[in-house]
């Protein structure tokens, strides 16, 4: 079934700009509790990749697990997952009390476990539900404020009602396919276009470069798109045979822009070296050939800051790392979109 009924008629939106540091937490009547601002930002990093934030921070104040605090307002940073703005800390009363500051400011909290398993639950229990089900492609992205909030000792509370993610702990969870695409691969582009909120439509002439085994193709295909597939090793049968996937059996770092014609939508999971990737997409940008792009940056032991820097300040352009992204990251290109930021 393609996916493109879902997306007719979309247009991107714009994301939010940074607030600055002007909210206040309150406390409601009847609850005595100390509420300190940390004139800092939290920054919440994947699972696995602690080191890279904390490494890319630098000056990391305060850290709880793989919740790291910095000085100041929010920055560019590559390796959050979540970050937790005007974060503050709460000396709390009771765990009645707990629950009670945290509704006042705001309905919906997500809980970051890290500690006091026990007494954090307990608190939880007494805060309004939030959904856990899973994301459906094809859906928006939550729109309801969600506010992030931490247990770090039995008595305090780190809490901040104002985070970059809609989703709990920025964890993109899918209801998957598990029948049709050939690999998990695909969970990044639905993950890359569901924070985008902008989408390919029915009729664009999309391009997936390192297409192999077609996880990507799959993706493009269903949008109702005619899909140039390139690699050097062969698609999986099934996404092959889609009626309109032209798959060439080649290097994407070979092909000529002007050859190939205007793609409305140029992606990329190819397997390379950062700056090799870097060449191949200014080639396309350069040449006026392709207006958005979805680019997997491949990383290999330490992480080499100033290669993903110089993709970032590509204009109109950012970099982020995709819950659905291991030791990669993505850069994204979308007019309208990514240029708000």
């Amino acid at each position: 079934m393609q996916l493109s009924r879902f997306f007719i008629g979309s247009k991107p939106r714009k994301s939010r700009p940074m607030m600055e540091n002007t909210q206040t937490f309150d406390t409601p009547d009847g609850v005595d509790a100390v509420i300190e601002p940390m004139d800092a930002t939290g920054y919440l990093a994947p699972v696995g990749f602690e080191d890279q934030l904390e490494a890319e921070l630098g000056d990391v104040i305060e850290r709880h697990d793989r919740l790291m605090f910095a000085p100041g307002p929010e920055r560019r940073v590559f390796w959050a997952q979540n970050v937790w703005r005007n974060p503050v800390r709460i000396a709390i009363p009771s765990i009645k009390g707990a629950a009670k500051i945290l509704k006042f400011n705001q309905r919906n909290w997500a809980l970051f476990k890290f500690d006091h398993f026990s007494r954090a639950k307990l608190i939880e229990g007494h805060l309004p539900h939030v959904s856990a089900k899973r994301q459906v492609f094809g859906e928006p992205a939550p729109t309801a404020p969600l506010g992030s909030w931490t247990l770090i000792d039995p008595d305090t509370i780190i809490a901040s009602a104002d985070c970059s993610s809609p989703w709990k702990n920025g964890e993109v969870e899918f209801e998957e396919d598990k029948v049709t695409p050939p690999n998990r691969a695909y969970l990044k582009l639905w993950e890359a276009f569901t924070r985008l909120g902008a989408y390919p439509q029915a009729g664009d002439r999309t391009m997936d470069l390192g297409g192999s085994p077609g996880g990507w193709t799959w993706v493009l295909h269903e949008f109702g798109t005619d899909v140039i597939s390139i690699d050097k090793a062969r698609l999986d049968a099934k996404i092959a045979n889609l009626p309109r996937v032209d798959f060439r059996q080649e290097s994407a770092f070979g092909l000529n822009p002007e050859e190939i014609g205007y793609i409305d939508w140029l992606c990329s999971d190819v397997i390379c070296y950062p700056d090799r990737l870097f060449t191949l997409v200014n080639q396309w940008i350069d040449a006026g050939m392709a207006t958005n792009f979805i680019c997997t940056i491949k990383l290999q032991g330490d992480t080499d800051y100033s290669a993903i820097t110089q993709f970032a300040d590509i204009p109109g352009s950012k970099v982020v790392h995709l819950y659905n992204n291991k030791h990669e990251l993505t850069w994204m290109k979308v007019p309208g979109v990514t240029d708000q930021d």
